[in-house]
Order: C-alpha cells, then structure tokens, then sequence
C-alpha cells in the first residue's frame, strides 16, 4: 500500500489553531514536530529524564510542521485539493494568528517503510566477554560463543545501547554465580533481569512505574525462553509504598539493579536497604557525573557503602552494600 506523507509548514505560535483547523476537517493522522511543545514536554516530566538526546534537540531547532498521511487512491486528488484550499482560508482568516507559510509539500511513503526500515539501526552489541544484545528478529551469532539476550526494542528505555544499560550488565557479568534471587527496579525493558537470568540467576522481579514496562519486559523474557517461574515483571513505585508491592518488602534479595535517572534515586535511596543483607550487591547506574556526588549523598544517607565506581560516556555506574549499622 502507498501513502502520500504532506508537510505543512507552520510556526509555534499559531500551530494549535492547525491543528484544530485540520482536525475539524477530517484531517486526524497526523504527527506534529514543534521545537516549543517538545521543551514544554521536557519541562513538565522533568522527573523522567536527566539528559537529552543532542542530535534529537537539534533535529527540532527551529522546526515548526504538520506531518499527515493519505491512503494513495483515486480520491487523493480531492483530499489534496480540500487540503489546500482550507490552508488558504486558514492565512485569510487569520492574518495575525502567527501561522507562519503553510507551505505544503508531499513524499512518497510505503508501509514497508514504517514497518522495517527502523530495524537497520538495531544490531547485535557485544557486552563485556559473555553477552550479545540481539534484535528478536536476528538470529544470533553462535560462533562468537556469547550468550544471546534477545529483545524487541521499543519505546521503553533499555536495548544495551546506552552507556548506563552497558555498565551494569558488565557488573552483572562479573557478580553473577548462579542462583541469584535478583530485584531490578525501574527495570523498563527488563533488560537486566534478563540479562542476570541468562548468566544463572535463579529469579528475578522487575519493577516499573509505567504499567507498559510490565508488558514489555514480560515478553521480552518469553522471547529467550524465561517464564514465570523465573520472570516476575509488575507494576508500581517502591517509594510510596503501595499495597501491590507488599510482596517485595517480605524477603531480601541477592542482588538490586537499579539503572534509573538520578532524581528518581535520591528519594528511592531510603528504600533500599529494606531489600538488602549485609551481603546483597546494589548495582546503581543512570546517574550523570556532574549529579554524582548528590546521589552519593543520599546512598550513604541511606547506611549504604558504595565499594566501586566505573563511568562511560559522562554517566557513573556503582555498586554498594548495606553498612553494619543500617
């Protein structure tokens, strides 16, 4: 099936009344890239990030447009043409409103194109001397020897690309004896968990805030061989303690993964040591250098030692234990 993809160039200011104007007419496929809503979409969930993507904040510098789609058929012509008159009435209407050219402009798109062409920026990653990252629709190289971890990269954070994703699934490569009870908070993906399952830990129980994460990381178990029995994947957040996770307070836990920004862990700090012995490893990433040493703080404040920091790429990874008197 082909589609024809038509840019509208607008500016910020007068892009929501586009956008009501398109809708109103029928016109309701459509993306919307504006420099201004994406800051005002940082700035409202600052809690869900600590660094932003450069390339992607430049790829917005300045942008303000309108992408829609149109099934290509013998009554794309009228569409077309319905379409453009209404962009012209719209400038006569509203001289003042900031619209900015409205200039239209149309591509060729094929569904093979949204479908597949994505997948050419997902290979395999070799980690550390044992592990291979690998899209679930390649099939792994089982010459290399590595041990395969496969996922379906989606929207959630956690494909072994990121430096902070990497670092701790080294730390799990090096800590991982087998029979490992393991808890991976903020586990996204559930790209930890599967990782230490995949090198001999007995269970792991991989938590989220975002309900979507549970689905995601369950199935990304199921797709290298793990099943309930191994994978506990469930919603919820350890800091308010919700009824849902009375589960998790019961017992104590091998080892904790946590590979979440860095304001999310200072508050989940407190909370920690409810999970751990004396004996039990946390492993703590997603913290930029320069947010270090106030999440440093509030571990120690917590009764945790950190005992080793490793960093890539301006983002810290450390391990911790609880101290005697915690």
């Amino acid at each position: 099936m082909e589609w024809l993809e038509l840019t509208i160039a607008s500016a910020s200011r007068g892009i929501d009344l586009l956008e009501a104007a398109l809708t109103v007419n029928g016109f309701d496929s459509f993306i919307i890239d504006d420099e201004a809503e994406f800051h005002t979409f940082l700035e409202t969930n600052r809690d869900y990030w600590d660094i932003v993507d450069e390339d992607l904040e430049k790829s917005l510098d300045g942008v303000s447009r309108i992408r829609l789609y149109l099934e290509k058929n013998p009554g794309t012509r009228e569409e077309i043409v319905r379409l453009r008159e209404l962009l012209t009435e719209l400038l006569i209407e509203y001289p003042e409103a900031g619209l900015g050219s409205l200039e239209l402009t149309l591509a060729n798109v094929r569904d093979e194109d949204w479908e597949n062409n994505w997948k050419q920026y997902y290979q395999p990653i070799p980690i550390g001397k044992k592990l291979l990252v690998v899209p679930k629709w390649m099939e792994p190289d089982r010459g290399e020897g590595r041990i395969p971890v496969l996922l379906d990269p989606g929207m959630i954070f956690g494909t072994g690309a990121h430096a902070s994703t990497q670092m701790c699934m080294l730390r799990l490569e090096e800590l991982i004896r087998g029979g490992e009870e393991i808890l991976d908070l903020g586990s996204g993906s559930g790209i930890l968990s599967i990782t230490a399952l995949r090198l001999g830990a007995a269970h792991a129980t991989g938590v989220d805030v975002d309900p979507k994460a549970e689905d995601i990381a369950r199935e990304n178990a199921a797709i290298n061989g793990l099943g309930p029995d191994r994978f506990t994947a469930v919603t919820g957040n350890v800091i308010t303690g919700q009824a849902a996770l009375e589960g998790l307070f019961s017992k104590t836990y091998d080892l904790v993964c946590m590979n979440i920004f860095a304001d999310v862990i200072i508050p989940m700090a407190a909370v920690l040591p409810r999970f751990m012995t004396e004996q039990t490893v946390l492993i703590c990433s997603g913290v930029l250098e320069n947010r270090y040493e106030e999440v440093r703080a509030a571990i120690e404040a917590a009764g945790l030692e950190i005992d080793s920091l490793q960093t890539m790429n301006d983002w810290c990874c450390f391990t911790a234990r609880k101290g005697k008197e915690a």
